[in-house]
């Protein structure tokens, strides 16, 4: 990984160059009408992203892992900017065997080969922050092993201040500053949860022990703590398909899954409050007898029981498309900030196409409640300022709308109403 003195020239040197960017286009459009403006604002933003995705992606480590954090809050951001660093989410090469056996065997006080009988050299995955391996036990175990690249948590808190900046000094950011700090200490704790396996540990720990006591099939590896520190993880090897071979799988089964895993995700948000806010379909696999396999457990939410409350309330007033308890409860959130301006039909509207897919013998393949919100998109837009992301529930919202995809790939085609139903009881208060 380079050193804290190269990332820091490279993240200031991105930064002076994007203010560079910024301050050009701006003398430019002093004489230039309203539709050349906005042309050459979408230009630059599109500019910008692929400049921070870029110099992001380059860079193995904390650096990168706040652009893929960053990424996930695409409301904060510009279009081009959100479409540009999304390709931040998986992109990451592996560290070298050489460096990665001596830094294991020292977090783990012994020589590699005595504490497994065998352990794959190229790992099978690499990510921002770490890679995994798989390995087998003296037992004869089949275990994975996230190993944390070496020195990654030292640039956590510069990394983020310095993309921060480079963010804040063109405008991309859509909001206030108050929101900002809100949003990026989130992003910090965030960070800071899945730099810490041990944390990660626990998360999976406490997810296998509920989802042990409501539904076994919802698999959850098994953390081995003697094999475990706060840089390396090692757990039980979980097998499964991926979502695109599980959808080719039959119509009865794929509804199955699919109603398992937004059964278990809806019971982490409303009745545990501590939830996997990643829905990635890579962080899931399926298996041929309806069992849902769950990887992944460094990004967890915490929720307060009174944002679930204001949430339980906001859904019941949806379904009764009572308009004013769902303007105050955005308000509550923090997510609107006037009442009595956006239309009453146009809520009406939205309504629909939201809860459809929840209460409705409804076809993801088919994803009509998207395409029709697009639509919906350009007659609201006039009234989008209305509206802005909230850090009590950036992450309900990015999770739910993750699975509703997850459920697409799945090609679900069934009735969600009962399970809605239990989640959120329309007859509770």
């Amino acid at each position: 990984m380079a050193s804290s003195s190269k990332r820091f020239l490279k993240l200031a040197t991105m930064t002076a160059s994007i203010a560079t960017k910024t301050i050009s286009n701006t003398i430019r459009n002093i004489t230039s009408n309203e539709a050349e403006k906005t042309s050459a604002k979408q230009q630059l933003f599109h500019d910008i992203g692929l400049q921070i995705a870029n110099t992001l992606g380059e860079m193995k480590g904390a650096v990168m892992k706040v652009g893929q954090i960053a990424s996930q809050y695409k409301d904060i951001f510009p279009p081009e900017v959100s479409k540009a660093i999304e390709k931040l989410q998986r992109q990451a090469p592996a560290m070298p065997f050489e460096v990665i056996q001596p830094y294991i065997e020292k977090e783990l006080a012994q020589p590699l080969d005595t504490l497994f009988s065998s352990f794959d050299e190229k790992p099978f995955a690499a990510a921002s922050i770490g890679q995994v391996h798989k390995a087998k036990l003296h037992n004869g175990e089949e275990v994975v092993v996230k190993v944390q690249y070496p020195g990654v948590d030292e640039a956590c808190e510069s990394d983020l201040k310095q993309v921060r900046l480079a963010l804040r000094l063109m405008g991309v950011l859509k909001i206030d500053k108050q929101l900002q700090d809100q949003l990026f200490d989130e992003i910090q704790d965030s960070l800071n949860n899945e730099l810490n396996y041990e944390i990660e540990a626990q998360n999976l720990e406490v997810a296998r022990y509920f989802h042990a006591n409501i539904d076994p099939n919802i698999i959850i590896p098994r953390v081995y703590k003697n094999l475990s520190t706060r840089h390396i993880l090692t757990l039980s090897f979980e097998h499964g398909e991926n979502i695109q071979t599980a959808s080719t799988w039959s119509q009865p089964l794929r509804n199955e899954l699919g109603k398992r895993l937004f059964r278990a995700m809806g019971q982490e948000i409303f009745y545990l409050r501590r939830f996997h806010c990643d829905p990635h379909p890579g962080n899931f696999s399926f298996r041929e007898n309806g069992q849902v396999v769950v990887y992944d457990y460094g990004g967890v939410k915490i929720v307060s029981p009174e944002i679930i409350q204001h949430f339980k309330t906001l859904v019941k007033a949806s379904r009764t498309h009572d308009v004013t308890t769902v303007e105050n409860q955005l308000i509550a959130l923090h997510a609107l900030t006037e009442k009595n301006l956006f239309p009453h039909e146009l809520y009406e509207q939205w309504l629909e196409v939201l809860l459809r897919p929840l209460v409705t013998n409804y076809d993801f393949a088919e994803n009509s409640a998207h395409h029709d919100g697009v639509k919906l998109v350009k007659q609201s837009l006039k009234y989008w300022d209305l509206f802005r992301p909230s850090p009590d529930t950036l992450m309900i919202n990015r999770t739910i709308s993750g699975h509703y995809w997850n459920l697409i790939h799945l090609k679900v085609h069934d009735n969600l109403s009962d399970i809605f139903e239990e989640l959120v009881p329309s007859n509770t208060q």
